[in-house]
């Protein structure tokens, strides 16, 4: 094994690491809303700094490695997607520090019919599986591991699509629950970007392994 060959186990390590804390905090945000829970709320914030700390050596890592071996081929394009997926990784752990400020400073629990009839359990765990698709395609180099995602992501639109027309309607017939069902349409938000970001980890990983560039075009399952 070359010194770039250590490096780039060793940079796949870290990454998978980081993965795994965004993963636990994924999960915690979704029983954070499930059970209205204050304490694991706080539990997320607090590990946020990890999650930005990794992202920062992973950036550091990458660039030491394109510096010091200019890489080529395979080696190259893995450092790029570590780079990109690394960049939205950290964005899964931004939307779940926020699902974790809505129920930290949420003035009341939401109705467990609201909560049901947007579908916000349901979208968590999609998500949820989503990213855990992706990192097992990652670890395992199985790109047909990611087909799924991508339909998820297509059912993760329509569900927020939904979810905002019964907010709407909701808001129209208590609008004296208006800011606490505001605060519903942002947490509910912020698990579809969380699948948004999931499929763009996908993409990179198509990448990596197929040397196919399939952003911004249908039917990716389809593609790969």
């Amino acid at each position: 094994m070359t010194h770039l060959d250590t490096e780039i186990q060793q940079l796949k390590e870290s990454l998978l690491e980081m993965w795994s804390l965004v993963l636990k905090q994924c999960y915690k945000s979704e029983k954070a809303i499930e059970r209205f829970d204050k304490d694991l709320a706080r539990e997320i914030l607090a590990n946020e700094k990890r999650v930005d700390a990794f992202e920062l050596k992973i950036n550091m890592d990458c660039e030491r490695i394109l510096a010091l071996f200019n890489p080529v081929a395979n080696d190259l394009r893995f450092v790029l997607s570590v780079l990109r997926i690394n960049a939205e990784l950290e964005r899964v752990g931004d939307y779940a520090r926020t699902l974790a400020k809505v129920i930290k400073d949420v003035s009341g629990a939401f109705k467990a019919k609201e909560i049901a009839d947007v579908n916000l359990v349901a979208m968590s765990g999609i998500a949820s599986n989503m990213l855990q698709s992706a990192y097992n395609a990652f670890e395992q180099e199985n790109i047909e591991l990611l087909r799924p995602i991508f339909k998820h992501d297509e059912e993760l639109d329509r569900m927020n699509k939904n979810a905002l027309s019964v907010i709407a309607r909701l808001i129209k017939e208590k609008p004296e629950e208006a800011e606490n069902l505001l605060e519903l349409l942002l947490a509910v938000q912020r698990i579809e970007r969380m699948g948004d970001q999931a499929k763009a980890i996908a993409e990179e990983i198509v990448f990596y392994l197929e040397a196919k560039v399939i952003r911004h075009q249908k039917n990716k399952d389809r593609l790969i």
